[in-house]
């Protein structure tokens, strides 16, 4: 049996919508951000990402809302949405004055770390048309009444570029609730976000309030704490590793405060260096936590996106199974595999995630 109550695929276009901003990745390579001189181009946004992850692994009808500035940036985002096979319909689309001064599209340098020297992100993202979207911006009456949606979700990172993204995440979540959307949010705590708007006092009165429309929490301890403002004890201040025991014990106390959480997810990482983490996951559902398949030594290309594949995943086995103990198998074995590849968003296949979530290995397929 289901731990949640989901719609049926017939009675609904979507079977997720995304709300989030997408920026343009420019990522170096190999080398620096400081010492590039030639970038690939990649589009990435933390929500964004599990709608594409579950539309071109698995196979699922997603959308994104958000909005760009329509010039060639924006254009250049709308065609890489276009090839994951996003529904773009849901984009609005806002005049561009020439020069960036009242709108423009966002950018994020990503440099992707090696060894004793982590991954970092520089992101270029004052005045973007996705930062401006207000709660009016969108009809979420036709949205989650009229055409349909399985599933919602939205994130920390969007709900933090705004007052106003603030305000429109808590106004899609009531719709999405009203009309019995399934809502999941990644709280996905970035310090550099919300530090100019009021650090981790204003990241906890925001979060606790969507927290109550949530189903379905995905956070890592870091995020529990500095959004919600649950304390894991003898938690490590590098974040390098968790005691799994003590985390639980934390989700016993975020249950109770929030009584309509049906589940919650989070990722288990123990960083060696920026290329080899042990990686692991744990999901509690049905009043039971269920731990996935671990990966030891993963070795990783590119850590950016990792959780998102790891979101999408975990949905993907709860849309499709309602079992938390096979979902969270599938959110860390694609989240496992979207790590070997470069860009935010996912490269694998149905067959290699059910493959790894199997047991198999890497050797050559021919």
């Amino acid at each position: 049996m289901s731990v949640l109550k989901i719609k049926d695929p017939e009675s609904c276009k979507y079977d997720l919508i995304s709300l989030g901003e997408i920026m343009l990745r420019l990522d170096p390579g190999h080398t620096r951000v400081r010492t590039a001189r030639r970038f690939d181009v990649w589009e990435g946004g933390g929500e964004y990402n599990v709608a594409r992850g579950l539309r071109r692994c698995f196979g699922l009808r997603t959308g994104i809302i958000t909005a760009f500035a329509d010039n060639e940036i924006g254009r250049l985002l709308e065609d890489f949405i276009l090839q994951g096979g996003v529904d773009v319909s849901l984009i609005n689309w806002i005049p561009y004055d020439g020069i960036g001064n009242t709108v423009r599209n966002g950018l994020n340098f990503t440099e992707r770390g090696f060894g004793v020297r982590g991954a970092l992100g520089v992101s270029d993202r004052g005045s973007t048309a996705a930062s401006q979207i207000k709660p009016g911006d969108f009809d979420w009456e036709d949205i989650f009444k009229n055409q349909g949606v399985r599933w919602f979700h939205t994130g920390g990172i969007f709900a933090a570029l705004s007052e106003s993204t603030a305000e429109t995440v808590k106004t899609a979540v009531k719709a999405a609730r009203k009309y019995g959307t399934i809502v999941s949010y990644d709280l996905n705590y970035r310090p550099s976000l919300w530090k100019s708007i009021g650090g981790k006092k204003k990241a906890q009165e925001v979060n606790r309030e969507i927290a109550k429309y949530v189903d379905v929490m995905i956070g890592n301890e870091e995020d529990f704490t500095a959004c919600l403002g649950f304390e894991v004890e003898g938690l490590d201040d590098n974040i390098s590793s968790i005691d799994v025991e003590k985390f639980k014990a934390m989700i016993g106390a975020v249950v109770a405060e929030y009584p309509d959480l049906r589940v919650i997810a989070t990722t288990l990482r123990t960083v060696s260096s920026a290329t080899v983490n042990d990686w692991g996951a744990v999901c509690w559902g049905a009043g039971r936590f269920f731990e996935a398949n671990h990966h030891p030594q993963l070795e990783v290309f590119d850590r950016v996106g990792g959780g998102d594949s790891f979101a999408s995943g975990l949905i993907y086995g709860l849309l499709t199974t309602g079992d938390p103990a096979k979902a969270v198998n599938y959110g860390a074995a694609h989240g496992a595999l979207a790590m070997t590849t470069p860009g935010d968003t996912s490269m694998a296949t149905m067959s290699e995630v059910e493959k790894l979530m199997g047991g198999g290995g890497a050797r050559v397929v021919r």
